[in-house]
């Protein structure tokens, strides 16, 4: 173990423990789950319905495993697609920065899940607990997270997102 290890699993604990409490949101706080479905709704992401528990699901999931470095790459891909969804439908006309609604947010966690996958998750993982190794590091990390992601975002948006033609900027 190194302090490279350890580095891993304090980014990796924090960028996925982050994006386990979104999903966790989406089903048990504020207008829990039907409140989702309406705001996605209100974006023009169709069946709403289904695509919440979808988005909430898959933030838990991919969260989790990414917090314990299980199938990184896999789970930095999940990152990548959610948040390229998120930035397309709601922060892209709000410019780049936060403090105005922009998608730098969704910006840092995707590009923090794409380095995670391509240094591997370290020594302190379940994918070396389980496997010896990671499954995937280097070239072939990025090219899953950021092909397998990008694919399945651009994917969920051309097939699922349809805004309503009076939607705010």
């Amino acid at each position: 173990m190194t302090s490279f290890d350890v580095a891993l699993l304090v980014l990796r604990l924090s960028i996925g423990i982050t994006m386990a409490v979104h999903g966790y949101a989406k089903l048990f706080l504020g207008g829990r789950i039907s409140g989702t479905s309406k705001w996605f709704t209100s974006l023009g992401m169709r069946p709403a319905a289904f695509h919440a528990w979808l988005a909430a699901g898959t933030e838990i999931a991919a969260g989790l495993a990414l917090a314990a470095g299980l199938l990184t790459s896999l789970a930095s891909a999940a990152f990548v697609a959610l948040m390229l969804v998120a930035a397309w439908t709601v922060h892209r006309k709000k410019g780049f920065l936060i403090t105005s609604g922009g998608w730098e947010y969704t910006f840092v966690l995707a590009v923090a899940a794409i380095s995670v996958a391509i240094t591997g998750p370290g020594h302190l993982s379940l994918d070396w607990l389980i496997f010896g190794s990671p499954l995937l590091e280097g070239l072939p990390g990025l090219f899953v997270s950021v092909g397998v992601g990008g694919v399945a975002g651009v994917g969920l948006l051309a097939a699922c997102y349809r805004p309503p033609k009076n939607m705010p900027a």
